[in-house]
Formats: structure tokens, C-alpha cells, sequence
């Protein structure tokens, strides 16, 4: 089959159901958890505002609309290379800059499910992947790989996805040789469950959060706070992460979406 009937044959499948499309999204709102950093360290993202223009009133009779307050890296987010110092000299380190062909890609969904919730510091590592390599197969130059560990679950209450305490926050992530073994696979971009690409006490690693400092190095993506990776297959779903066309900017929510094959 050429390209053209590859399509054409997606999506008759789209229409017909045998591939399902899977949110991968939290909703976006006042409610939204939003990451907390040391007062003495950095100046905080503020929480997402959505206050009404009209609602068919006599401010607009006829239609409904509102303005937000909103962050580049709020909820369910994309990172792109400018967010981080690593990455600040790409040209198309922006997500008006950006190759957007990188951002359809196959998707690796590696299940830590049960290793975090039984450590919420679980790391995982490049054996990990090696590991989950041998059993799913090779992850490919270009892909996406993101890390289940359902921590999704925890959204609706602020306290418990931040889960921090006096040493700071507690979830997983990747390990500095995950993040520098997935890098040497090519990939596109990394994603998580959590409020960020990194573990929640990365700050004490070497590099410091390694997920941002080597992913944006390489010029590569990173995506936080995804949800129902529970829904995907270790491997054969398409994820679609696409940031809004910011100018200059250093990344955006989204609305992260997976190709899922049913059957």
C-alpha cells in the first residue's frame, strides 16, 4: 500500500472504530495541580483563571466565550528544548519553531505502575528499559517513550499528586541513565504522569533533573501530567502531542491524544 491508501485506510478505521482514540489528557481548570517550587529558588506559575467574557448576556447575546490566566507548563503539558538552559540555543527550540512532523510518532508506554505504588521515589533505569526491551521489543529513533505509573489517579487532589514533605516532592521518574539510554535510541520526546518529566526529588541527582537538562540538551521533547496511559498498549498506539504556536514559546498545554489499534 502507498501512503495515500494508508491513510485512506486509517481512517476507515477511525470511522469504524477499530482504532480508538484515547485522551491522554487531565482537564484544564482552576483546579488544576500545579507544580510548587522553593520561594527562595524560583518565581511560581500561578494557578489557572478562567473568568467568562459572555454567556448569550448583554455582554454577547448571541455566544459564550472566556479569557484565562494560564502557564506555558500547566497540566497536561509539553516541554520544549528553550524551557530548559541545555536547550536554549535551538533555533527550533520553540513551539513556533518546532518540526511538527516529530510530534506524530509511535509510542512506547513503559508500565511502572506497580513499582510506584509501592515506591513513590521509584526510579527507573536503562536495565529497566533493556529489560522491557526484551520483552516488548526495540524502541526506535523517533518515538515516544512515556512511563505509566498511574499517577493520574492522584489529580484531583493537589496534595497527594504533589506529595510533598520536608525534603520536598515524592513520585517517580527516570534514573540520569534512563534518560541518557533513551537518548542514544533517538527518541523524540519523554513523557510521565507526574507534574513533570522528573522524579520528584531529581534535584539531588547528577545532572540535576535529568530529564530536562539531557532531553532539551538533545534537542528533544518532553510531556508531564499525562493521563489514562493505562488505556495503551506497551507498544502499537500513535500519540499525537501537539503545543499550542506560542510565539517564542517555551512550551504549552495540550491536548495529548493516542491512535489505539482495537482487536
Amino acid at each position: 500500500m502507498n501512503a495515500s491508501e494508508n491513510l485512506s485506510a486509517l481512517a476507515g478505521l477511525l470511522a469504524s472504530g477499530g482504532v480508538e482514540v484515547v485522551d491522554c489528557s487531565s482537564v484544564l481548570g482552576p483546579d488544576t495541580p500545579i507544580l510548587q517550587l522553593p520561594p527562595d529558588f524560583a518565581k511560581n506559575t500561578p494557578k489557572v483563571e478562567i473568568h467568562k467574557i459572555s454567556e448569550y448576556d448583554n455582554d454577547g447575546p448571541f455566544f459564550a466565550w472566556n479569557w484565562m490566566v494560564l502557564g506555558e507548563h500547566s497540566g497536561t503539558h509539553f516541554d520544549a528544548p528553550h524551557h530548559w538552559v541545555t536547550g536554549k540555543d535551538y533555533e527550533d527550540g520553540f513551539t513556533d519553531s518546532l518540526d511538527v512532523q516529530r510530534l506524530v510518532a509511535p509510542v512506547n508506554v513503559i508500565d511502572c505502575a506497580a513499582q510506584s505504588a509501592e515506591n513513590e521515589d521509584f526510579l527507573l533505569t536503562a536495565d529497566h528499559i533493556k529489560a522491557w526491551e526484551a520483552e516488548h521489543g526495540e524502541i526506535d529513533k523517533g518515538e515516544w517513550v512515556v512511563m505509566r505509573t498511574d499517577w493520574d489517579k492522584r489529580v484531583n487532589d493537589e496534595a497527594k499528586f504533589l506529595n510533598a514533605d520536608e525534603n520536598g516532592p515524592h513520585s517517580p521518574g527516570p534514573s540520569p541513565d534512563a534518560i541518557e539510554y533513551l537518548l542514544s535510541k533517538g527518541i523524540v520526546g519523554w513523557g510521565t504522569q507526574c507534574i513533570g518529566t522528573d522524579a520528584g526529588q531529581a534535584g539531588g541527582m547528577e545532572p540535576p533533573f535529568p530529564a530536562h537538562n539531557l532531553l532539551h540538551r538533545d534537542n528533544c521533547f518532553g510531556l508531564a501530567s499525562l493521563a489514562n496511559l493505562d488505556k495503551l498498549p506497551a507498544k502499537g498506539a500513535i500519540l499525537i502531542a501537539a503545543p499550542l504556536k506560542i510565539a517564542h514559546g517555551t512550551g504549552s498545554p495540550i491536548r495529548a491524544l493516542a491512535l489505539v489499534p482495537k482487536g
